[in-house]
């Protein structure tokens, strides 16, 4: 039997994490067993309670605790090492995504054709949500950034239906603790001799009102951490075109507040 642990970080998701782990276990059938690793992040509201109740409700879910809020990627990183299937997922508690994009996701290493599989919400695919224009413009230049230094051309650097095999899991260090977890995790996974797939998946987003968390900082933080995991192993040359690239933005930038210095004044 083909095993997926499917890994759901949750802060604050009393609202949509029984709905969630509910539409997450109509993906499982006769060639498909779930392993779902509900991870707590030290949630202010009834969470927690939730996840527990699902624990003795349904053999196949587990849940995890952090006693302190530490972010997206070290719940996941806690899911991870839980994690025993053949293949590993990752699914948010908030309802953005349908489990049924990850079921098809799932069965492209299942049928031995990738060994990663993304779901991309730029892709043609289900039905998508209008909304927030600036982040698709934000998502997007993210992930142009990413490609450079990766040589991948993933359309959906920030997604997070991610699935991995899991051995290819077994060797990588999470370091991050918020939502630098995706441009790490693809940055690692792109210098591994892996089969990478991407596919169109549908899209619910959340408004700031309905609880969406990402913000700003966590864009700086994203470029912050494409540098980071990859500067150091781009060849001399890349580096040097690089250094070109940041060194005009960074002139342009300083010109420009100059200027709108000198206009004001």
């Amino acid at each position: 039997m083909f095993t997926a642990s499917i890994v759901i970080p949750c802060y604050n998701e009393e609202k949509t994490l029984r709905q969630t782990v509910g539409r997450v276990r109509e993906i499982a059938s006769d060639t498909l067993q779930l392993e779902l690793l509900i991870v707590d992040d030290c949630s202010q509201d009834g969470s927690l309670g939730i996840a527990r109740e699902l624990e003795n409700e349904f053999t196949e879910v587990r849940s995890f605790h952090h006693k302190v809020n530490q972010g997206k990627g070290a719940a996941l990183r806690t899911g991870f090492r839980q994690a025993t299937g053949d293949v590993v997922a990752v699914q948010d508690a908030d309802l953005e995504y349908d489990p049924h994009d990850l079921r098809q996701l799932i069965q492209l290493i299942q049928d031995d054709k990738a060994d990663v599989a993304l779901g991309s919400r730029f892709l043609t695919g289900g039905a998508h949500r209008v909304i927030y224009f600036w982040h698709s413009v934000g998502n997007r230049f993210l992930t142009f950034l990413s490609n450079m230094m990766t040589d991948l051309n993933l359309s959906d650097m920030e997604t997070c239906y991610k699935v991995f095999r899991t051995e290819v899991l077994q060797d990588i260090e999470i370091q991050e603790n918020r939502f630098g977890f995706e441009p790490e995790i693809v940055a690692k996974v792109s210098r591994k001799n892996v089969r990478i797939f991407e596919m169109g998946i549908s899209y619910s987003g959340r408004t700031y009102d309905e609880g969406k968390k990402i913000g700003m900082k966590d864009g700086f933080r994203a470029i912050y951490c494409i540098l980071r995991y990859n500067v150091g192993h781009l060849p001399l040359g890349m580096k040097v075109f690089l250094l070109g690239i940041l060194g005009s933005a960074g002139g342009i930038v300083a010109l420009a507040v100059y200027l709108s210095r000198f206009l004001i004044n």
